[in-house]
């Protein structure tokens, strides 16, 4: 077992559990509503079945359960190695598993039931809102204790991201959750109208920048060194990375209210922002693609390190399409579409998903004393299904988004509309089939982990592969 200090990992051998079946629930349900918008018949007149209930479970649980279980387990592993130091006050990282997992559950519960705050990715009622918020100051208590406690002067780059993700999602959601509790499960937004808006959106998108991109390149600045048996590539470049992200990314809310009554100055700032965000996203990308200088060979025999670089190929291309997308006279044609939907999946299944997915390939075996996951041709077809998997969906949401664009925005000669709103639905309806075909693959690769997560656990008969190599950095 990769513990020679004794370390508290008990804890992450948990989350890394709940992240693989927590990955398979939440891609489940994401599957169940695309092919809903294939079938509509498919939500069998049951109002808990409904679309409009299913998918913020669906949001969710992919960040805050899939996403959230692989961050609380990769930046508990990586603080106490690189600090050499056991996690600060255990009994209280034991509580930040349990009530993570409770938080989930009661969203499981209550969002089909129809309780919502109807935010987006701030769906849940302020109760559960109030049990977010104490799991998340004693997640903070936590890591920047074991920090602070540390045997290393240096502060290992992957701390920094984390830590930023950490203080980052704490202030989002205490600012954008502020609300009156009307009853049990209601209450309403201190903010109104347009305001609300503007604070919304600067959650909303700093939910992206902060917690499912900062959060993730912590985990990138580590398991690729390690992975790979090199050291990252220029050290320097992920400082001026850190620096320029957490303060770039903050301000780029506001691309998300183009052309509507936020004061078309905000929303010039935050088209700026977005388009100055592309140099350090792609300076971070470079950064970690790089770090395989001299060990390009290891892509071919190793499936878990290809995990994260395509990771870092689709944080590249969803990073400039981001801020692509910002630019007005773009967001003109692409805003409302499924253009919209491609870009987010882009990111989610193919930056956040591979790198989680190759992280917990790289903790699993060494979290349970094993040499390797049970089986490295499952990891291998799990990589190609996944990556096919995206492909159909992002290449059918970006067809079909532009489709709708121009359709939306053509007109005939006397000035009225070509198309109505249904032809539009109706011309949409193959690529729906194919985005559910991508979510089935997808889906598929998630179960193939899961039965490798478990013959791994149980003690399966190993198939002899060798290991990648311990980096020289980090630590």
């Amino acid at each position: 077992m990769d513990n020679p200090h004794n370390y508290e990992d008990g804890v992450i051998r948990q989350f890394s559990l709940m992240a693989v079946a927590w990955g398979v629930v939440g891609m489940l349900v994401g599957l169940f509503i695309a092919a809903q918008l294939a079938w509509p018949e498919l939500n069998f007149g049951i109002p808990w079945l409904s679309y409009g209930r299913l998918r913020p479970l669906h949001t969710n649980a992919v960040i805050f359960a899939f996403g959230g279980c692989g961050l609380f387990a990769t930046s508990y592993y990586v603080v106490q190695r690189t600090c050499q130091v056991k996690l600060f006050m255990p009994k209280l990282a034991a509580f930040t598993f349990w009530g993570w997992q409770a938080v989930i559950v009661a969203a499981a519960i209550s969002l089909p039931l129809g309780y919502t705050s109807g935010k987006e990715y701030a769906e849940l009622e302020w109760p559960i809102d109030i049990l977010i918020a104490a799991v998340w100051v004693s997640y903070a208590i936590v890591f920047f204790g074991t920090v602070g406690t540390r045997k290393i002067k240096h502060i290992y780059v992957a701390n920094w991201f984390f830590g930023a993700f950490i203080l980052a999602v704490a202030l989002l959601h205490l600012v954008n959750s502020a609300a009156i509790p009307a009853g049990f499960m209601k209450s309403y937004s201190v903010y109104a109208g347009v305001q609300d808006a503007m604070v919304q959106w600067w959650y909303g998108h700093n939910a992206v920048g902060f917690y499912l991109t900062t959060g993730f390149l912590g985990m990138m600045y580590y398991f690729i060194p390690k992975q790979a048996g090199r050291p990252v590539y220029s050290y320097r470049l992920s400082i001026v990375h850190f620096w320029a992200l957490i303060f770039t990314y903050m301000w780029a809310g506001p691309h998300h209210l183009h052309y509507t009554a936020l004061p078309d100055w905000t929303q010039s700032i935050g088209m700026l922002f977005s388009l100055i965000l592309l140099a350090p996203s792609w300076g971070g990308m470079i950064n970690g693609v790089m770090t395989l200088s001299g060990a390009w060979h290891k892509l071919r025999d190793d499936p878990v390190l290809r995990f994260m670089i395509v990771a870092l190929s689709f944080y590249g291309m969803a990073t400039l399409e981001g801020p692509l997308m910002s630019i007005k006279t773009v967001n003109a044609l692409s805003h409302y579409t499924d253009w919209t939907v491609g870009h987010v999946h882009a990111g989610a299944l193919g930056w956040v998903g591979l790198i989680t997915m190759g992280s917990l390939y790289y903790l699993i075996p060494r979290l349970f004393g094993r040499t390797q996951m049970h089986s490295v041709p499952a990891i291998e077809l799990h990589f190609w299904i996944a990556t096919v998997g995206i492909v159909l969906y992002i290449a059918a949401m970006w067809i079909a988004g532009v489709m709708q664009g121009l359709m939306w925005r053509a007109l005939n000669a006397d000035g009225t509309l070509t198309y109505t709103f249904v032809e539009s639905v109706k011309a949409t309806y193959p690529f729906y089939v194919v985005r559910a075909l991508g979510g089935l693959l997808y889906l598929a690769g998630m179960c193939v982990m899961a039965w490798n997560t478990w013959m791994t656990v149980a003690g399966g008969h190993s198939v002899r592969v060798p290991v990648a190599a311990a980096a020289a950095q980090p630590a």
